[in-house]
């Protein structure tokens, strides 16, 4: 991308590539200002950083994305492992009917293609019916709606076909695998249905999220790298080419074909295709980390490209556990254009989530949030903020606080059947997670089991906030 010639492009630019980073040249940047010296950083000869904090977070950065390049096909063996798993017990009625048939050898063995096989973030949540509290029209009937997309997005085309025909009574449009330019493969994955019980037709987009065994979803997500975008600001070059950023920037149009498919450019065209059938329907967009990012910047790159028609045709954006995406231009930016367009945009955080802290906060790394963030306590307590509390996270006098929320949220999970209902009971694998929270405070709380109870438990209150939400 050294070289891009897009009319949208900026000359500045600050690119890192851990694959060039020895531990020579990682020592070097902690020492020296001169980062543009190093092989792994590409950026202007001008920059300097004299603030050895902001380039102790390159090194960390960097770090963890080597570490995490190192260990990507052990991950992925992991993960291959805990679902195969998972879905064995879960087929066989639990861990002694599983011994009981193997004893007897009637072992019911999963398919990874098959209608009943989950992710592992589908085993931590294993709710599949919308929220029957809520009514279409309501704004708590299309953050549900979203969040349950955005969760379903995990699995495989079999299942989701299932769920959204069978379970949900919508039309199943499809699930796709797009070319992610970052990664070099197949990795971005969005679905799409169709609403037809609500009016006017509502057509929902959900963007896949952060794969927890996939060493690449989870560098893209550390990345520091950004590019600068004429008049729009400053964007994560990770997100920019998983959504389908080209070698020469963002061409308005391209030619498709052959493996090479870009999320951007075919969802766009899918949604013009269906929406000039139905000249009342509207679409909106959702993701759950990873893809609340690529949900909330194919936006951006709708207003790039003046695609005033979808605009005016977007209800809204939801999103949960979404990283940020730009700094602060590109939050003014956005913020224009979802208010020329009317376009709701409702950011979900719950507690103390680290990925919606992340990339980190500051005058290097410029990233930041826009817009009214919808942020839950672990009480489920909704409240309308500028910025989730403790917005990078890492804070010396929260840490205590963290860790007795992170024990907290472990009691509740056997107390909350209870409270609220055997529907809000949680899985061992998802307790399992809580006792890995005692270690890590922030990792279990991105999964999307607490964002399913905010919806349905705390977005009640959803409707005081309505008018706060357009008058911001």
């Amino acid at each position: 991308m050294a070289n891009c010639n897009d009319e949208h492009f900026g000359q500045d630019k600050f690119l890192l590539d851990p694959k060039e980073a020895s531990l020579k040249e990682l020592v070097l940047l902690l020492f020296f200002s001169d980062v543009q010296s190093r092989k792994f950083v590409n950026c202007p000869e001008e920059n300097r950083l004299r603030d050895i904090n902001q380039r102790w977070l390159i090194f960390i950065s960097v770090l963890v994305q080597k570490i995490l390049l190192s260990c990507r096909e052990p991950l992925a063996q992991i993960g291959q492992t805990v679902e195969y798993w998972l879905n064995l017990i879960s087929n066989n009625g639990g861990p002694f009917k599983l011994l009981l048939n193997y004893l007897k050898d009637k072992v019911v063995r999963p398919d990874e293609s098959s209608a009943t096989f989950r992710s592992a973030v589908g085993h931590c949540d294993w709710r599949v019916q919308l929220d029957k509290s809520s009514r279409p029209g309501e704004i708590k009937y299309n953050s549900s709606l979203s969040l349950m997309a955005a969760k379903l997005s995990y699995e495989n085309k079999a299942f989701i076909e299932t769920i959204v025909k069978d379970h949900w009574k919508m039309e199943f449009l499809g699930s796709y695998d797009y070319w992610n330019g970052y990664q070099e493969r197949a990795s971005t994955q969005a679905l799409m249905f169709q609403d037809k019980k609500v009016d006017p037709t509502l057509i929902v987009v959900a963007f896949r999220g952060t794969n927890p065994f996939d060493a690449d979803d989870w560098s893209t997500d550390v990345d520091l790298s950004w590019y600068d975008l004429k008049g729009i600001g400053k964007l994560h070059r990770g997100f920019l080419k998983a959504l389908g950023l080209q070698e020469n920037g963002w061409p308005k149009e391209i030619e498709q074909g052959g493996d090479h498919l870009y999320a951007y450019y075919e969802i766009r065209q899918m949604l013009r295709d269906i929406l000039l059938k139905n000249e009342k329907a509207k679409f909106i967009l959702s993701g759950h980390s990873l893809g609340g990012a690529l949900a909330i910047l194919f936006v951006g790159v709708l207003a790039l490209h003046e695609e005033a028609w979808l605009l005016e045709r977007l209800e809204g954006v939801y999103t949960f556990g979404q990283p940020r995406v730009g700094d602060g231009q590109f939050g003014e930016f956005m913020v224009e254009k979802l208010k020329r367009y009317e376009v709701r945009y409702m950011r979900h955080v719950y507690s103390n989530d680290i990925v919606p802290r992340l990339p980190y906060d500051d005058n290097l790394l410029l990233f930041k949030h826009f817009g009214p963030c919808i942020y839950f306590n672990s009480f489920y307590k909704g409240k309308v903020m500028q910025e989730e509390p403790n917005k990078n996270y890492f804070s010396l006098l929260l840490i205590v606080p963290k860790y007795l929320n992170a024990l907290w949220e472990l009691i509740r999970s056997f107390i909350i059947p209870f409270l609220h209902g055997q529907d809000y009971r949680e899985s061992w694998f998802m307790r399992l997670l809580r006792l890995a929270g005692l270690i890590v405070p922030g990792i279990p709380e991105h999964i999307l089991q607490d964002y399913d109870n905010s919806t349905r438990l705390g977005s009640l209150q959803l409707k005081d906030f309505q008018q706060e939400l357009h008058q911001d």
